[in-house]
Formats: C-alpha cells, sequence, structure tokens
C-alpha cells in the first residue's frame, strides 16, 4: 500500500510558483531490505531509494534523473498475487534509465501489463525549456496510457483518483499546504507536507476499500484506511517531497524508518538543477 499526492503547473504564473509539488508514502513490510534514496546510474544522474530483496534487487517505487525523468509506482489492491510475475519496482527503473519519452514507454508499458501483479504507473518528463508533461498507465483501467492535464491529483492502490476516503482526506490536508506554498519558506513546506503524509487518522467506514479488498478480511483492510499506515510488521516505511521550482531546482526530501523502528527516523534532502 502506498499514496502519492502532486500538483504540477508546467509554467506557473509566479516566480515564487513550484512547476511540481509531490508528496508520497511508501508503505512496506518492515523487514524487506531496501536502500536508502542516493544517486546512481551512469553517470550518477538517478536519484531514489531501492529494493534490495531478493529477486527484486534494483527496482524502485519513486525516483528522478536529472535529465528531468520522473517515476512513481503504487501497487494495486487485489485479492490474490501471482507469485510468478516480473517485479513491479523495474517499471520505474526502466523509465528512469530509458531515453523513451513518457508517454512511450507507458504505451509500451500497457502492452506488458499482463506479466504484472495489478500496478498505477506515473512517468513525467520535466523540462524548462519544452514544458513538464506527466502521463499515467494502470494495468487494471483503460487500456492506453494518458497525458494529464495540470491540476492537483491522489494516486493511492486503486486508480488514478479513485475516491477512498484516505484519499480524499489526505488530497485535501495536501491542498491546503500547496495553498500556502508561495508563502511559506521551502523547509516549512517541506514539514507542512510531511505532517500530510504521517497523518494516522483512519477514514472508516470506507466502502470503496472494502468492495476492492473483500478477499480480506476487516482488520486488515482497517490498517490501510490511513494515510500513514502503522501495523506491527507493515506500514509507512518511506516519506518523500518532491518540489521542482520555476527555474527548475528540485529538492528531494526523504524521511526513513530505521532498523525496523517506527520510532526511528532519519531525513536527508538532496538539492540540484534539471540539466533539460
Amino acid at each position: 500500500m502506498c499514496i502519492i499526492f502532486f500538483k504540477f503547473d508546467p509554467r506557473p504564473a509566479s516566480k515564487n510558483a513550484y512547476r511540481l509539488i509531490l508528496a508520497a508514502n511508501r508503505d512496506e513490510f518492515y523487514h524487506r531490505p531496501s536502500k536508502l534514496a542516493d544517486f546512481w546510474g551512469n553517470d550518477n544522474e538517478i536519484l531514489s531509494g531501492l529494493d534490495m530483496e531478493e529477486g527484486r534487487e534494483g527496482g524502485t517505487w519513486l525516483g528522478i534523473s536529472t535529465r528531468g525523468k520522473l517515476g512513481a509506482l503504487t501497487n494495486y489492491l487485489q485479492p490474490q498475487l501471482d507469485r510468478d510475475t516480473r517485479g513491479r519496482g523495474e517499471l520505474v527503473t526502466n523509465f528512469l534509465t530509458t531515453d523513451m519519452d513518457s508517454l512511450s514507454y507507458l504505451k509500451k508499458v500497457s502492452q506488458e501489463g499482463h506479466l504484472y501483479n495489478g500496478f498505477n504507473l506515473i512517468a513525467a518528463d520535466l523540462s524548462t525549456a519544452k514544458g513538464d508533461v506527466i502521463c499515467y498507465y494502470g494495468n487494471r483501467g483503460e487500456p492506453e496510457p494518458i497525458v494529464l492535464t495540470p491540476g492537483t491529483y491522489g494516486l493511492s492502490n486503486a486508480l488514478l483518483e479513485t475516491p477512498w476516503k484516505k484519499l480524499c482526506f489526505g488530497k485535501q490536508l495536501f491542498l491546503k499546504a500547496v495553498k500556502q506554498s508561495e508563502a511559506l519558506p521551502k523547509d516549512a513546506l517541506v514539514a507542512q507536507l510531511l505532517d500530510v503524509l504521517n497523518n494516522e487518522e483512519a477514514q472508516l467506514p470506507d466502502p470503496a476499500i472494502e468492495d476492492q479488498g473483500q478477499e480480506y478480511i476487516q482488520s486488515i483492510l482497517s490498517k490501510y484506511a490511513a494515510v500513514c499506515v502503522r501495523g506491527l510488521d507493515y506500514g509507512t516505511r518511506t516519506n518523500t517531497i518532491i518540489l521542482v521550482d520555476a527555474n527548475g531546482q528540485v529538492t528531494f526530501t526523504e524521511r526513513s524508518m530505521l532498523d525496523k523502528d517506527p520510532s526511528r527516523w532519519e531525513t536527508n534532502t538532496h538539492e540540484f538543477m534539471l540539466q533539460s
């Protein structure tokens, strides 16, 4: 389970406005090995965390490159997982390392969607010169990817903008922070967005989650009903904030759980200019 909120405006009217504001949670088993976000790739041009689970090494859930490619993934809540499918994390890694544009890449992925368990994939090309393009494809939805119009979006473990209560609740909190973004210092905006991602208020009952997850018992679904998921051995392990300003300055902040302990966290920030 994961959740992503993002707002984008390729050509903001104000020089103090952000072209992209993204806030995301990665929910995973606490014991699943992974690396904290850092630069990698041929010229250290890609910034992401990396999955280190045996057989899934090198996949990622969220990443951005200095060339302006951004990829983000959520799993689709489904009753039965096929253990013989390909690792979904490679979908983001492959995009970050390819020369294909976002729409062409998602069209290719749409032809191979049956090889994976359910997923949602955001792919973006961020270009100061050409303007930003953000696309979406989910292999449990329409057969073709779509190019998103500028605006604010929410994505959890159903298709884009599916109105799960926690998604609607979190999106309102996200919008409240975004409305203050031009007036706030960057550090204060990041702090507010982290507060959004760490909200543990369960949004119950939620017929939409219950309908999609009807094969699960109620107590399990109830754990997933907050923006921040907190269980004994599974829950929100990583908060990520990505800000891209009008000039192409990227601020990537990651807050990560340490040593499988929900009481211990480490926050790191990386900044760079988009090469495009």
